[in-house]
């Protein structure tokens, strides 16, 4: 072989190596968060794999791909793309997996809305641009794969070196799929189980069969709903009812000494805060059904009393038409509030929850500065909502479901405080020097648990100081820690375990959970006391008929901090 056929030779060995690296990278890219960009990784794809291994198979048959079989393994090539795209930056932008079940209807009335906003012609060009785009792609993974198959795979089955490489991505792959740990920095998520998870969820939702094995046969809120009119809540006497869940507060913040130490003066001030209001708070722990992230799954555990520790059966039970508390508090009278700041896209789920009023970010209508990657600090939120929906005695009594979303990870800028309420709600809330210095504030990715406990701070602080705001009409406060915060700063093998608060002026009906288990003040014993779709249950028994017992003997003890 002469000098320059050995170079073309390689020339072509090298293009195709290229290819094959290109063609991974398509299957293996990460989000760029937060936004629906992508960014390349190293990581091996197992779908990649399988493709490669195919084509050697089918090289190995038939010698050369007709171009049938060239267009097949194109088409299946790019729906592996666009499954690993909504894989990876679905979750970035919408905070949850894709869902067919819910954005597969959502998708097609959100083109059609948006296409009213522009002319004809405008949409004419969007919808040409995405046809040219996916034609593009095709076309452009067709040449890949043609190159694949015509250099590298011949190249690849008769060469010790192709059979070496080859045979260690396999078995990465499989391992991976065992899931051996060692892989992980080497392997990406596979796309196909998200495929089939999809297949799943459909099943199941147009299938009673399905949803009975997955779903329990009934539940505490079933139980109240078919309960004696006004029985159910008679406890609460018509007042308003608050269940706030407090974003990434664990029980990390009791169990670690440094959050301990941190952190008592803000348990100490909210406490002094509470009694100062008139209120007493009863506290206990309960199990989360995730870690770290995944909040809608204690949310909704939480409103229906579920056990949704398996994404699958949140999933399902989106589909279904359960009841919930909001339903339950709907059928006694209450008005329902879902007021989430930390939404700023549309959320098709929120028609399964059935609020009466639904408030996200755009409607709270923040002018001051935005702070950080969630901008809108919580103590706007809770002034601009009763600012927004006053609690006058014309009112019906109101039933809130409000998640917090400051004290989210990365944690950092913590927002200041305003002492001065109203202020809150102005378009610049907080003093010129004091926004400079928080904007200034930058996310520490490497250790996130001092500005964590600065958070949390920050939540005690505008929660007590929230309490001591004139309250026109009397409510019941539930404050649920949804989980725990990532393990970079609970460490490996911290607990599920979150803190719930009861806040109220009646002593009877704070007896009534005390009898349940929960403990004066804000430090019970660290036992968790179920799961906490249990608590589902537990606030239905409390709220359905007065307590036996008074608290009146335990007042001392319920304003501080033991």
């Amino acid at each position: 072989m002469t000098s320059a056929e050995q170079l073309k030779n390689w020339r072509r060995i090298s293009i195709a190596l290229l290819t094959l690296v290109f063609l991974n990278g398509m299957l293996s890219f990460r989000d760029w968060w937060p936004t629906p960009g992508v960014l390349p990784d190293h990581r091996l794809s197992p779908e990649f794999v399988w493709i490669w291994m195919a084509l050697l198979a089918a090289v190995a048959w038939r010698g050369a791909l007709s171009p049938r079989s060239l267009n097949l393994f194109t088409f299946a090539f790019l729906l592996l793309v666009l499954g690993r795209y909504a894989d990876v930056t679905v979750p970035s932008l919408f905070g949850r997996p894709i869902n067919l079940y819910w954005d597969g209807a959502n998708i097609p009335r959100f083109l059609w809305v948006a296409a009213q906003e522009k002319a004809w012609w405008q949409s004419a060009g969007i919808v040409a641009l995405v046809v040219l785009l996916f034609w593009g792609l095709f076309r452009l993974l067709r040449v890949l794969i043609a190159i694949a198959a015509r250099d590298a795979a011949p190249y690849a089955l008769r060469t010790r070196w192709g059979w070496v490489m080859t045979s260690l991505a396999v078995l990465l792959a499989v391992a991976n799929q065992a899931g051996a740990s060692f892989t992980w920095p080497l392997v990406a998520k596979p796309v196909i189980p998200s495929y089939w998870r999809q297949v799943q969820l459909l099943a199941a939702a147009f299938s009673p069969q399905h949803q009975a094995a997955l779903l329990p046969a009934t539940t505490a809120v079933d139980a109240a709903m078919t309960s004696k009119s006004g029985n159910a809540l008679g406890a609460l006497g018509g007042r308003d009812v608050y269940l706030i869940m407090l974003e990434s507060v664990g029980a990390v913040t009791y169990d670690d000494a440094r959050a301990v130490q941190t952190l008592r003066p803000s348990r100490e001030r909210f406490a002094t805060d509470v009694a100062a209001s008139g209120r007493h708070v009863v506290t206990a722990f309960f199990r989360s059904p995730t870690f770290a992230g995944g909040s809608d799954l204690a949310q909704l555990g939480l409103l229906s009393g579920i056990d949704l520790s398996d994404p699958m059966r949140h999933d399902v039970l989106l589909t279904t038409q359960r009841p919930t508390l909001i339903s339950l508090f709907k059928a006694q009278g209450y008005q329902t509030f879902g007021l989430y700041p930390a939404l700023n896209w549309e959320w098709p789920e929120r028609a399964f929850y059935g609020f009466d009023v639904f408030l996200e970010r755009r409607d709270l209508g923040y002018a001051g500065p935005s702070m950080g990657f969630w901008e809108v600090p919580d103590q706007f939120t809770a002034a601009r909502f009763e600012k927004i929906h006053p609690r006058d005695n014309g009112a019906p009594p109101r039933f809130v479901f409000f998640p917090t979303i400051t004290c989210h990870l990365p944690y950092s800028p913590v927002p200041p405080y305003q002492t001065e309420w109203s202020r809150v709600l102005a378009p610049q809330p907080f003093d010129e020097a004091e926004t400079r210095q928080t904007l200034a504030q930058k996310p520490n990715w490497l250790n996130m648990a001092p500005d964590y406990l600065r958070m949390v701070n920050y939540t005690y602080q505008w929660l007590g100081a929230y309490f001591r705001q004139p309250e026109p009409r009397e409510a019941i406060y539930v404050l649920v820690g949804d989980h725990q915060p990532a393990a970079n700063i609970t460490g490996e093998g911290a607990s599920w375990d979150v803190p719930v608060h009861i806040v109220s002026r009646d002593s009877r009906l704070l007896a009534s959970f005390i009898e349940q288990g929960f403990h004066p003040g804000m430090e019970p014993p660290r036992q968790a006391i179920g799961a906490l779709h249990a608590l589902t249950g537990m606030m239905l028994e409390s709220f359905a008929a007065p307590a036996t017992q008074s608290l009146a003997q335990l007042a001392p003890l319920t304003g501080v901090v033991r």
